[in-house]
């Protein structure tokens, strides 16, 4: 399928058809004048031919995301609170159709364009405006791509004591608030993940191919042991469960939340699904990877919740709960890895590929996708991020209020394409700092957009922070997309005309991406 806007021709390059085309010579291809200051061959538009990210790879991303540490924290939550097992499984799944719907629309509009997240942004907000979704972005996920690293360091540091019992001694010296092991264990990871990054978008679908079965193995083992533990016999609710209209609301809001913590995600959904082969990949590698595969972690989730319940009356908090009580070390050991091999996955897709696009919009002349990771993961080295997960303050109202965010941008980027535009996009206009330019708006900034995201942003905050609103909290994200969307759509131009430019000859091969 190709649609408006779609890059169709072959990147027209001089020799190498790894090398960015000639801007001179693309200047007079397209007849706008391409801007250095906002093109280099990671932000082009890739071309239709030549792209790698299949169903199995799309599919992948969602085999190991689903099965996040921080996912099934947020599940066996659900189980605390009061649900039962039928009642998770309903909250996943209609939480998961919700979110097949969005990735659908977001990686379609990947797919037509060819096109990155931040420049994607451009069409809505103005060539230098989309430094704002960018930006949001790109800092949360680097927040959180520390975060994310310390606790696999936390894994890997229990792992390390088991084989060497003689390095509890590095557990005793602390520098900047971790231990000497904290820090050997960190930067292992960092460098290992670094390591992916170097190698493209390209090494992180090989990774990502490597690690879904993995984790799946894995994950379906673990409940496999519970279930032999507990001779079959779980708990499927805790002794005083939810019933009537409280418990029809806590499905609501655990569906609603479902698909919140993926407000990250589908804003850049587009980063992954510029490099798929067909719309038909996307879709297929999306609904088994988000719609089953959720099923299956809901299946997870209770097993490994109610099997622990019934050992032991208390409710987990993570399946590394259940790893740690397995006696035998050898498969300790193995079980451990695997969720290393799971938080490195989950690292690089939610949490690294968005800032690396983010850095080189700032910065195209300088930072290519490569560089840009390696300063992603300096910063998110230097903000010491052990003690920014320690801080409760931190992780609510900062990080918090910057993912209140995402549902207003996500509404507004959505909206501009898909019902303003209807998909017609002038794709090299994007590119150029021409004042007469289709996206430069006032100085490279559409003030209309800022002035629809300012109260969406205002709503979606308030109604995730104030106390009183607080039964409407876990609809904040929706409740911020839908008004950034409404108000896009009521405030755009009428009558006005958009056409679709095809981006072929700035367009670039994906096989470096």
């Amino acid at each position: 399928m190709t649609g408006p806007g779609t890059t169709r021709a072959t990147a027209a390059t001089s020799g190498d058809p790894d090398s960015p085309p000639d801007v001179a010579s693309s200047a007079a291809a397209t007849g706008v004048e391409v801007s250095p200051r906002l093109y280099n061959r990671d932000l082009a538009p890739t071309c239709a031919e030549g792209r790698s990210w299949k169903a199995y790879n799309i599919f992948t991303l969602w085999a190991v995301d689903v099965h996040s540490l921080g996912n099934y924290g947020f599940a066996l939550g659900l189980f605390a609170l009061g649900l039962g097992g039928w009642q998770i499984l309903v909250s996943l799944g209609v939480g998961a159709l919700l979110l097949f719907v969005l990735l659908t629309v977001a990686g379609y509009m990947g797919y037509r364009t060819g096109l990155p997240f931040p420049v994607m942004s451009r069409i809505a907000f103005g060539i230098r405006g989309a430094q704002l979704p960018a930006l949001v972005r790109g800092v949360v996920a680097i927040a959180w791509f520390g975060i994310q690293t310390y606790l696999a360091t936390q894994v890997l540091t229990v792992m390390v004591l088991a084989v060497a019992p003689g390095a509890a001694p590095l557990e005793q010296a602390s520098f900047l608030g971790l231990s000497a092991l904290g820090w050997i264990c960190f930067l292992v990871l960092w460098v290992v993940q670094v390591g992916i990054l170097l190698y493209g978008m390209d090494g992180i679908r090989r990774y990502e191919a490597f690690a879904g079965p993995v984790v799946l193995l894995t994950l379906a083992g673990l409940a496999g042991w519970m279930l032999w533990q507990t001779g079959g016999d779980i708990a499927m609710s805790v002794p005083e469960p939810l019933t009537g209209g409280a418990m029809w609301v806590q499905i609501l809001g655990g569906a609603s939340l479902w698909t919140a913590i993926y407000g990250t995600f589908v804003l850049n959904f587009c980063d992954f699904s510029r490099n798929s082969t067909s719309t038909g990949a996307i879709r297929r590698g999306s609904f088994w990877g988000i719609l089953p595969n959720t099923l299956f972690f809901g299946f997870v989730v209770v097993v490994l919740a109610g099997g622990q319940f019934r050992i032991g009356g208390q409710v987990i908090s993570s399946p590394s709960d259940v790893v740690n009580t397995i006696p035998n070390t050898p498969l300790l050991l193995l079980a451990s890895a695997a969720l290393l091999v799971l938080t490195v996955a989950v690292n690089l897709m939610a949490n690294f590929v968005a800032p690396c696009y983010a850095l080189s919009n700032l910065l195209p002349k300088v930072l290519d996708f490569r560089r840009a990771g390696i300063v992603s993961a300096v910063l998110g080295l230097v903000i010491l991020p052990w003690n920014l997960y320690d801080s409760p303050l931190v992780i609510t109202y900062f990080l918090g209020v910057l993912g209140a965010l995402l549902g207003p941008l996500f509404g507004i980027v959505m909206a501009d394409y898909w019902l303003v535009r209807r998909g017609r996009i002038d794709i090299p206009a994007l590119y150029t700092e021409d004042a007469d330019g289709s996206y430069h708006y006032r100085q490279g900034i559409n003030w209309r957009a800022i002035g629809v995201f300012v109260p969406s942003a205002v709503v979606a905050v308030a109604v995730g922070f104030v106390p009183a609103l607080e039964p409407v909290a876990p609809f904040s994200w929706f409740l911020g997309a839908a008004l950034g969307a409404i108000l896009t759509v009521l405030t755009a131009p009428r009558g006005r005309q958009y056409r679709a430019v095809s981006g072929g000859p700035i367009a670039v091969t994906s096989s470096g991406h």
